[in-house]
């Protein structure tokens, strides 16, 4: 077989493959039993028709034909073998340009590779981050949030206000006709919370139990999404929330702490590694913005239209894919579809760009994998789809995503590496010291994970050590 490879632009390439006739008999050989399993023809077996049988009674295009199909994709796959520095990163357009019976197969095929990319001296990429700070009012939400989780709710006879909780009835309406998915009874909503339905809160305020109020709201989801709708809610009870006083009485209920004081100063602590891990995240987050900025990254176009296409699937999918639904949810938001086109496009170059440049970054460094490495990042992902591993390992697998788990840690690892190299700076002109959070070699693309993936949550969890926890599940 012989190939040679055209470069189309710093993204694209076209390789040129040639197969003497001689090196097809194995695909001759297939190709020939395949059919013979098909085909029906008296006095013989299946699978037991001879070839010169079937080249009577098919043709010999059919034959030539079931070879290509075999032959080419493995072909093509060895020429991209055997070629130096060719890192397809997309699906190659293939055109069969000669088939000569008993001489050669030629076929071209043009794909999207990944370009060659110039980095930056890592020690060179500077960035400034926010101060690691805890403040007293921050302590103090803390230590409220705490109180609320171990507070009753103790039915009220007055109006409802911000923060009470109600028992409402909802229902709606789309040009006088009822929306089921709408209709709901008996459901608990805090008063201020949001993220129900727009309006919704300056409706319940000023109920009492049994009143109602119908207000005006589009929809934003469903069917109607984008349409103006009447909504009508009903409240059948009005809460407010008693708590505990801060003593060391409550100390001992909701955390393994005999006094207050000592509960308050491990808040204090546990608030000051999550502002750390903040801190590291967002060293995380701008070294690689600078990395990336440094860079120039040829984009190759396919790719990032598949990236484009991707997330208007995702967006229309909610709207049976429907585009005049959805353009009219973009009208409902203050949006034109001239803009989310825009908007899609820049974030999927932006994303194409990254991974181009980290990938290339985990060449530079000659950054690795370990089995180990990569099974930690499963169970991670396992977790956050609340799956177990083994099922999630499977799923991944059968769907062919195995590689693109193994490519985020190696990114992530590499990632890893240029912060460490970067010089990061607080607020306060302070050298920021992050090997504590960013491990060591060995364990660095699983801290990168969470780290990436989990301040936000370690946020949330942080207003409560763990025996409060426990208490709190089995106190409800």
């Amino acid at each position: 077989m012989k190939s040679t490879v055209e470069r189309l632009s710093p993204t694209r390439v076209r390789i040129n493959v040639e197969v003497p006739f001689d090196e097809l008999k194995p695909d001759f050989d297939r190709a020939y039993k395949k059919i013979a399993q098909q085909v029906r023809v008296p006095g013989f077996r299946p699978g037991k028709v001879p070839a010169r049988i079937i080249d009577a009674r098919l043709g010999r295009g059919v034959v030539l034909e079931e070879v290509v199909n075999g032959a080419v994709p493995a072909k093509y796959s060895e020429a991209v073998t055997t070629a130096e520095d060719l890192m397809p990163i997309g699906r190659p357009d293939i055109e069969v340009t000669e088939l000569a019976d008993g001489e050669k197969l030629a076929f071209t095929a043009e794909v999207d590779v990944r370009p060659q990319i110039e980095l930056p001296d890592l020690s060179t990429l500077s960035v400034t981050v926010d101060d690691v700070e805890v403040t007293d009012e921050d302590v103090q939400e803390q230590v409220d949030n705490l109180r609320a989780r171990f507070g009753t709710l103790t039915g009220v006879d007055r109006p409802a206000q911000k923060d009470d909780f109600v028992l409402i009835d909802l229902s709606a309406t789309v040009d006088g006709k009822p929306v089921e998915e709408a209709q709901t009874t008996g459901f608990s909503y805090q008063v201020g919370q949001g993220g129900l339905i727009e309006g919704i809160d300056e409706a319940i305020t000023g109920l009492s139990a049994g009143e109602e109020r119908t207000f005006t709201t589009k929809l934003v989801a469903g069917e109607h999404a984008g349409r103006d709708a009447e909504v009508t809610v009903k409240v059948t009870a009005v809460k407010e929330r008693q708590l505990p006083e801060p003593d060391d009485e409550f100390a001992q209920l909701a955390s393994e702490f005999d006094t207050f004081d000592e509960l308050v100063a491990d808040l204090r602590e546990r608030l000051g590694r999550v502002r750390k891990m903040e801190q590291v995240t967002q060293a995380r987050d701008k070294v690689l913005e600078a990395l990336v900025e440094a860079t120039e990254v040829p984009l190759p176009e396919t790719v990032v239209q598949a990236e484009i296409d991707s997330a208007l699937h995702d967006a229309v999918h909610p709207f049976d894919h429907d585009e005049a639904k959805f353009e009219e949810f973009l009208t409902s938001q203050g949006r034109t579809r001239e803009q989310f086109d825009a908007e899609t496009k820049e974030a999927a170059e932006k994303s194409v760009r990254t991974r181009l440049v980290l990938d290339a970054l985990a060449d530079r460094e000659q950054t690795t994998v370990s089995e180990q490495e990569l099974t930690e990042r499963i169970v991670f992902q396992a977790q956050q789809y609340q799956m177990q591993p083994e099922e999630f390992a499977r799923r991944i697998q059968e769907a062919g995503q195995l590689g693109a788990v193994y490519s985020d840690v190696r990114r992530s690892k590499a990632l890893i590496a240029a912060v460490r190299a970067a010089t990061v700076t607080d607020a306060s002109g302070n050298e920021v010291d992050m090997r504590e959070f960013l491990g060591t070699d060995e364990d660095e693309a699983a801290e990168t994970s969470e780290t990436s993936e989990s301040a936000e949550s370690t946020e949330a969890g942080a207003d409560a050590p763990a025996a409060a926890e426990e208490k709190a599940t089995a106190s409800s």
